[in-house]
């Protein structure tokens, strides 16, 4: 049977044995070359929670290093220069600008959040251990780690191979360090970072890299695809690759785009949401019915049937098809007095990413078709005959989505209405002779974000 909903309720996160606990037989005691006691099957942690299980290493640093309270600004400086923008010592050479693809300033403004709060978290938890050190029992720690080419700043550099560091007090940091720019990676895709559920190993974040690698890779050198962002997001929480897809729900929740519960004009066109459902039980991908929205019929705006002027509000909900060989597709079905109509959530999806979005437009609405009439068409809803414009004001932003979803995604406009001009009465758009075969300029006009 489908299921009637996407969001679900809270989950339980994976359990983890906190720094400095008693160890048991299958956990060996923290100290040497073992500074974590995740489980060899893997565990799923959250954020903070796999930060705090990052401790022993600072405490290693801590006591190897001798350092006390007047090292903590080095420290704080390093962390700060490594996970900004722009940086010498940045670990994500992102440049953006003003014509910067809008994926990239997603992912970038991402970037610069996690960073500064997991540099507030290192500032805070370094202070904690000079007086409240983690125990270990197992003895000083001693990790080798390999060399990533993370900078250090001059203060840092001196600090750490300078006359009180050292091979020990470098090598406990760059595993630190570099398992922090892991996690500031891996919680890129998602919108509630904090919650997000990532797959942890003995090797803490370092089983992403592959993954990691191919997913920057096309960050800074193309227009990543929101495929791409998909897959790395699965990556980190499951640790396995799938289809392409528009998202996935994995053991205990879904991971959609963001839009799904805020409004279509300010939502981000390219984040996921972690969803908690604990009655998810089975990884799979979401994928979109067409995968070539070319290839599907289309009905011109202008053959429309003649808005209805009592259509009022209509009343939408997602709803799931059964899994079928790792892939499920997803609709939105919208009703109004007793008449349902279907679409597809990947096309929707697709229509939101690719819309445009502009200010409102004074007495912008002339030549409006009716919502619901669009929402009923066969296939894709497009014009050839100039502008044309869809009105869904007074909808709720299920319903916009829907209208993404059947309007054709080329030459289309997301706009605010301008309550303070009046607008004419909803009309089909009048046909216009035209020679050029593309679609026209569609505008799906929405009452402004904050009226949500």
């Amino acid at each position: 049977m489908p299921r009637a909903s996407i969001p679900g309720t809270p989950t339980t996160p994976g359990t983890l044995a906190v720094p400095g606990a008693p160890a048991t037989p299958d956990r060996p005691a923290l100290g040497g070359s073992r500074w974590n006691t995740f489980p060899a099957a893997g565990t799923t942690l959250t954020a903070r929670e796999f930060f705090t299980a990052t401790e022993p290493l600072l405490q290693g640093i801590i006591d190897d290093n001798a350092l006390t309270s007047a090292d903590i600004a080095v420290l704080d400086g390093q962390i700060r220069a490594t996970l900004a923008l722009g940086t010498r010592e940045t670990s994500l050479p992102l440049h953006l600008g003003p014509d910067s693809a809008s994926a990239a300033r997603e992912l970038g403004a991402q970037a610069e959040t996690i960073g500064r709060e997991l540099a507030s978290w290192s500032t805070e938890t370094l202070e904690r251990l000079l007086t409240d050190p983690v125990p270990l029992p197992a003895g000083p720690l001693v990790v080798r780690s390999h060399c990533y080419g993370h900078l250090l700043t001059p203060p840092a550099a001196d600090l750490l191979l300078g006359r009180r560091g050292g091979p020990v007090s470098m090598q406990l940091y760059n595993e630190w360090l570099h398992q922090l720019v892991l996690l500031r990676d891996a919680l890129l895709p998602f919108t509630n970072w904090q919650d997000a559920p990532l797959l942890i190993t003995p090797t803490g974040l370092r089983h992403t890299e592959p993954a990691r690698d191919a997913f920057l890779t096309e960050l800074l050198v193309r227009q990543i695809r929101h495929t791409s962002i998909v897959a790395f997001a699965r990556n980190v929480v499951t640790g396995t690759s799938g289809p392409a897809g528009y998202g996935f729900e994995a053991s205990g929740g879904t991971a959609l785009p963001a839009v799904l519960d805020q409004p279509p004009l300010t939502a981000p066109r390219h984040l996921l949401t972690w969803r908690p459902d604990p009655s998810v039980g089975e990884v799979a991908t979401y994928v979109a019915e067409l995968q070539d929205y070319y290839a599907a019929p289309r009905t011109l705006v202008e053959d429309l049937p003649p808005a209805l002027t009592t259509s009022g509000p209509l009343a939408a909900r997602p709803v799931t098809a059964p899994v079928v060989d790792g892939t499920r597709t997803a609709r939105i079905e919208v009703t109004h007095e007793g008449t349902t109509a279907h679409v597809d959530l990947g096309q929707a999806l697709r229509g939101h990413r690719f819309a445009h979005r502009e200010s409102p437009v004074a007495g912008d609405a002339s030549g409006t078709a009716d919502a619901w009439s669009a929402l009923r068409a066969p296939g894709l809803v497009w014009t050839q005959g100039g502008d044309a414009t869809v009105d869904a004001t007074a909808q709720e932003d299920l319903v916009v989505l829907a209208l993404l979803g059947r309007l054709y995604p080329e030459n289309l406009t997301l706009r605010p209405a301008d309550h303070s001009a009046e607008r004419s009465a909803a009309r089909p758009a009048a046909r216009t002779t035209t020679d050029d075969t593309g679609p026209g300029r569609l505008t799906l006009l929405v009452d402004p974000a904050e009226a949500h």
